[in-house]
């Protein structure tokens, strides 16, 4: 399995569940974004593909030239969350404001109800399912301020944000812990409830992919995800289970 970093934490659970109960099967995860984890399958090198946002046309185009027809199968919910610093007093953002920093309008925290100090911005690299998430339902099409510093995961993210009282940045739910803030967006929480009922504005579904219809051990695997177990395993990585 290759991809989306927010997904890899409930990939790689589940792999060691699976593989506990099948000793013949060896699974390897990786992470390295979303487009590398669909370009993966497109290739023929993954039998499955991480990913947390849905595949793109054109990527759908590539992979039916190459001869593979890929399939979507929606294995949990995520709420997309905006981190600071603890310290930072900030507990609310409405989406113009996450716009507003991001866009670099707003660059310091006592315009959106905080102290007086410049705000550091953290974005997501380009090849990041969370960071297409975070264009869509955040900036609708405008630009991230080129003074925005970048990172290559969810957890780099976290690392960031933690180590900064001043940054700003957003991560999927399952990589929330006491090292960041979680804020609330448009006066809503982001939790499993909020993201199942799709009340949270940045909520999404994950995704595994596969190049064609899965047969064998890669079937077995999606259908393990996919079955109590393998939902409960969703739940305990911090996701939200489809069910």
């Amino acid at each position: 399995m290759n991809g989306s970093t927010t997904v890899l934490p409930i990939a790689q659970a589940a792999a060691e569940k699976y593989m506990e109960a099948h000793g013949d099967v060896n699974i390897s995860v990786s992470g390295g974004g979303s487009s590398n984890g669909i370009k993966a399958i497109i290739d023929g090198t993954t039998d499955i593909a991480n990913a947390s946002r849905f595949i793109k046309d054109k990527e759908v185009e590539a992979a039916v030239a190459g001869g593979a027809y890929p399939v979507p199968f929606g294995i949990a919910l995520d709420a997309l969350l905006p981190v600071v610093h603890p310290s930072n007093g900030v507990k609310d953002l409405s989406i113009e404001q996450l716009r507003d920093i991001y866009t670099g309008k707003v660059t310091n925290w006592k315009e959106v109800g905080g102290a007086d100090q410049p705000i550091a911005v953290v974005g997501r690299d380009t090849s990041s399912g969370t960071y297409e998430t975070w264009e869509e339902k955040i900036m609708k099409g405008e630009k991230v301020s080129p003074k925005a510093m970048v990172v290559a995961s969810n957890g780099a993210m976290v690392q960031t944000v933690a180590q900064n009282k001043l940054a700003i940045g957003y991560i999927g739910i399952g990589y929330l812990n006491e090292s960041v803030k979680g804020l609330s967006v448009e006066g809503i929480t982001g939790n499993a409830d909020t993201a199942r009922s799709g009340q949270f504005p940045v909520s999404r579904y994950l995704y595994m992919f596969t190049r064609g219809w899965p047969k064998g051990d890669a079937l077995n695997f999606i259908n393990f995800v996919l079955s109590d177990a393998g939902q409960e395993i969703v739940a305990k990585t911090g996701y939200v289970p489809i069910r």
